[in-house]
């Protein structure tokens, strides 16, 4: 449901809320981009408390044992597959490592999701017309 306002979003990992089926938690998933290369792995997801859903995947590259690692925010929009271990999206790494930088003092910057969402090409989820991804299918419990 767009409301032409953005929910203010929340990290999975920040709340008591757990992902409906444990089979859709694809924290810890390797992400790969459409021609297959290493982007990193998913570290958290934004979720929508307005309307159960997750928002974007909060991705970590780089670094060893968590220290110096970069992280970006991926809008659910752009995945095009799940696997046991494995989420695939329709970008490439270039575009990732241009995409707006990581803060997480943005974590409830609407602007900032907004930058997100054009730059990869996608509408906000608080627009008129938005539909929710098909696949895959995220709700929280």
């Amino acid at each position: 449901m767009a409301t032409n306002e953005a929910s203010k979003l929340i990290k999975l990992s920040d709340t008591q809320e757990t992902i409906t089926s444990a089979d859709e938690d694809i924290r810890n998933y390797d992400v790969k981009d459409r021609e297959g290369a290493d982007l990193g792995k998913v570290d958290d997801l934004l979720i929508d408390p307005d309307e159960n859903k997750v928002r974007f995947m909060e991705v970590a590259s780089g670094g060893f044992l968590g220290i110096g690692q970069d992280k970006s925010f991926i809008p659910v929009d752009a995945i095009t597959g799940i696997s046991e271990d494995e989420v695939r999206i329709d970008q490439t790494r270039s575009t990732v490592a241009g995409a707006p930088a990581y803060d997480p003092e943005l974590v409830n910057d609407t602007s900032y999701y907004n930058e997100v969402f054009g730059y990869y090409g996608y509408s906000p989820y608080w627009t008129p017309g938005y539909a929710y991804p098909a696949f895959p299918y995220y709700r929280y419990a």
